[in-house]
């Protein structure tokens, strides 16, 4: 562990190719850790935290929204690059809502 600042980022994937089936999200997912791995080994310290997939409503692509912690944008698109996985749109993630909110 690195004493890196880790922001939150959210991360929209507009896939080209199938994602939904389990095979996929296996491949997606060992990719992913790879690369996490990688930089790693670097000094770059990255956290994959979520995924969500998601189809598209016109049937078109398959979407995956993840949240990763990192210390910066680049390397979140690092990440990506040697993963293979497409960056749609990258943002900061601010505070989360929950049910807490409501109590």
């Amino acid at each position: 562990m690195t004493d890196q600042h880790l922001i939150d980022f959210g991360i929209w994937r507009r896939m080209d190719e199938e994602i939904t089936a389990e095979e996929a999200k296996k491949e997606a997912l060992e990719a992913s850790q790879g690369a996490i791995a990688e930089l790693k080994e670097e000094g770059v310290e990255i956290e994959w935290m979520r995924t969500d997939v998601l189809e598209d409503p016109d049937g078109e692509t398959d979407c995956a929204y993840c949240h990763y912690r990192a210390p910066s944008e680049e390397a979140i698109r690092e990440h990506s690059e040697r993963a293979g996985l497409p960056v749609t749109e990258l943002t900061r993630m601010d505070d989360q809502l929950d049910r807490d909110v409501l109590e």
